[in-house]
């Protein structure tokens, strides 16, 4: 059994870049990601960077509603792809074919400014139902449920 399954949040580094190829639109996004590491007693951040590549309609919202900096949850598959230099060199390289990608929530896009609510009149996505159930659970629950764990 093989699997290729890829899930990362983190940060864009620069904002979007949709392009058309024929009937196709892809978006190319480079997204950051903070490791943690201990060195030498002290915990310190280290960036990794991803190339991520969004189809169709996903391509689309990600061009209109999300900048450099936003943070996104994205979910795909690692693309694995070799080339040949004019000179002769082989050159290889792994991105990310998206297959979902979360914006961020509508609370975090207010705080941080992260949408784009340019002249075209979008509007930034509704607050994500698993937010909306959250809250729901939240105000209803009494911690009194018979369960036993």
């Amino acid at each position: 059994m093989n699997i290729n399954t890829v899930a990362l949040t983190g940060n864009l580094t620069r904002d979007p870049e949709l392009k058309q190829f024929g009937e196709t639109t892809v978006c190319k996004l480079r997204l950051a990601v903070n490791e943690r590491t201990k060195e030498n007693g002290e915990w310190t951040s280290k960036p990794m960077y991803f190339d991520v590549d969004a189809f169709g309609r996903t391509a689309d919202a990600c061009a209109q509603y999300l900048l450099k900096g936003s943070h996104v949850a994205i979910t795909g598959r690692l693309k694995w792809r070799e080339w040949t230099t004019d000179t002769g060199d082989k050159r290889q390289a792994v991105s990310i074919v998206a297959n979902e990608v979360e914006f961020p929530s509508k609370k975090e896009a207010e705080q941080g400014g992260t949408y784009r609510q340019q002249a075209a009149g979008a509007t930034p996505p509704q607050q994500d139902f698993r937010e909306q159930q959250r809250e729901a659970t939240d105000a209803t629950f009494s911690g009194d449920d018979g369960i036993p764990f």
